[in-house]
């Protein structure tokens, strides 16, 4: 299937790429005739540099894998990729690697355009030396996040590589040092994406580690520090690659990957509709889109969505489509944390970033994972000049010695920190529960949020009427107390009275009243404290 789709693709045909790479390396005429062996020598090193060896283009096939320029090209849009350094070759003279020479040395790398806007990135051959990064790889990537930078676009990296040039020593790990040191600095400056489509080991994994998002291909890549059979001598464990390090164990279970999809074809595509989300620097907004979809709509059906029972669960997920444009919803990390949802859709046209309890889950409470995966998105939304909507519905943090012992408290407080921390426009809606520490955290006005909002359906207090009673009246009547205090507690009036909330609106005019706000707060400046940098509770 995989195969038969690298010829039928509508986006993408491979036969006319090889046509396009063949008319683009013809020798064109030349006036001098002296340059005319240099011009073929110049073709021919090209050629090498382009279309490799076909004995292992068709390995890296059988495996289900593009190769470095199939993914590029099909990530960037139509002839727009213009490559850098194509005729580079290591320098190593070590184990007989002065005989071994490849135009290019295992990278591509370069500028395109993805849906008209500019991005770098680089794609790691492993049909040439297995992809490993010698001095001049890591050179050629060093060069494009320069460039990057420079110039104010994403930087895309495409992993499939077997780690550190042996042969190379200290240098390639000194490679791997300067390229981690660039993923630092441009933190926050541009957005960085990872493609891991093969191996990433060592060393390896912790540049994608280090940028925005990773994308992962399902029984095709992996990551780990120490593969299986290291761990089988250190640990004496026996595991495989894909048990170890698989796409489906980060993505639902270590939480290392934000995405993982079906093939390679599937990966690049779904990377350029993400890029659409997302500005190409943090001096920017990100793109617009129009929609037909009115930017007074109602939601009838969100009146009656949320159970009356307080511990009958329901789908926040539902709410978030429903309100955003063309009930679109593109979900981050939705394996992993299912407590809590993170992601990108948009209201009236503007990209904003989701956060929302998810009371099928957990009935939504918080705990040290979902709170890790909440403040990083968070603090990428607040980087990037993207709006935040919080959706609410938490009955506080998981008790239990398990999350205590595991650091409850410091991860609880990194999703307290980036709320605080963040300057952009931030609303929240209370849907149901939002009790106790958990009602400071999700964004409350005393973290500066701009729009706070419930609906009637709203309880805002310490903990449940039950649980309250049980303390309050301990050796008393509390059945009948537990009434006293739901009529008290158990709706959002005390909270609106003290200004903590600042409308108690109805659910139906949720997104009118959203994209109402959000047009208000386009152009809201905040400023903090000056400081190098705060220390958050990592």
């Amino acid at each position: 299937m995989f195969r038969k789709a690298l010829r039928t693709i509508s986006e993408f045909k491979f036969t006319k790429l090889q046509d396009q790479w063949s008319q683009n390396l013809a020798i064109q005429p030349t006036a001098c005739p002296d340059t005319k062996g240099f011009m073929e020598k110049l073709s021919n090193l090209r050629k090498q540099s382009v279309f490799g060896d076909p004995k292992r283009i068709e390995r890296q096939h059988s495996r289900n894998r593009l190769t470095a320029r199939e993914r590029v090209e099909l990530l960037v849009d139509p002839g727009t990729f213009v490559e850098y350094d194509q005729l580079v070759t290591h320098r190593c003279v070590n184990f007989g690697m002065e005989k071994s020479h490849h135009p290019g040395d295992g990278l591509v790398s370069g500028h395109g355009y993805v849906n008209g806007r500019l991005v770098f990135l680089y794609s790691f051959d492993f049909t040439v030396g297995g992809g490993t990064l010698s001095e001049t790889v890591a050179e050629k990537i060093c060069k494009v996040q320069d460039k990057a930078m420079d110039a104010g676009a994403p930087i895309i990296g495409i992993n499939d590589s077997g780690g550190a040039r042996i042969q190379e020593g200290v240098v390639s790990l000194g490679g791997y040092a300067d390229i981690f040191h660039r993923n630092v600095q441009s933190s926050g400056v541009i957005p960085q994406f990872s493609l891991i489509m093969g191996p990433c080991a060592g060393g390896a994994v912790y540049s994608p580690a280090l940028t925005d998002f990773i994308l992962m291909v399902k029984k095709s890549s992996y990551m780990f520090v120490t593969g299986p059979d290291v761990v089988k001598q250190v640990t004496n464990e026996d595991i495989d690659m894909e048990g170890l390090g698989g796409a489906k164990i980060h993505s639902s279970k270590s939480g290392v990957s934000h995405f993982a999809l079906d093939n390679d074809i599937d990966a690049l595509l779904f990377l350029r509709k993400f890029l659409e989300f997302i500005p190409s620097n943090n001096r920017e907004k990100a793109p617009t889109k129009p929609t037909a979809d009115p930017h007074d709509r109602l939601v009838p059906s969100l009146d009656r969505f949320v159970p009356d029972d307080p511990n009958k669960p329901y789908d926040m997920k539902s709410v978030v489509k429903m309100i955003s444009d063309d009930e679109y919803f593109l979900e981050v990390q939705p394996d992993w944390a299912k407590n809590i949802i993170i992601g990108f859709g948009r209201l009236g046209g503007e990209t904003v970033g989701y956060i929302a309890n998810q009371p099928a889950f957990l009935a939504g409470v918080l705990d040290r994972l979902s709170s890790i995966k909440a403040a990083r998105f968070i603090r990428f939304c607040d980087a990037f000049n993207i709006p935040i909507v919080t959706f609410e519905d938490v009955p506080g943090y998981l008790p239990g010695v398990h999350e205590e012992h595991n650091g409850i408290i410091t991860h609880g407080a990194k999703i307290l920190y980036a709320y605080s921390e963040a300057t952009v426009p931030k609303i929240t809606v209370i849907t149901r529960k939002s009790y106790g520490g958990a009602y400071c955290v999700m964004n409350s006005k005393h973290l500066r949020g701009d729009y706070n909002y419930t609906w009637p359906t709203g309880e805002i207090a310490v903990m449940g009427a039950k649980g309250a009673c049980e303390i309050i009246f301990r050796g008393g009547d509390v059945q009948n107390e537990i009434k006293k205090y739901e009529e008290k507690f158990a709706n959002p009036l005390g909270a609106a009275q003290r200004g903590f909330i600042d409308e108690i609106i109805t659910p139906r005019d949720t997104r009118k009243r959203l994209i109402a706000d959000l047009k208000v707060l386009k152009g809201k400046t905040q400023s903090k404290p000056w400081k190098k940098h705060g220390n958050i509770p990592l």
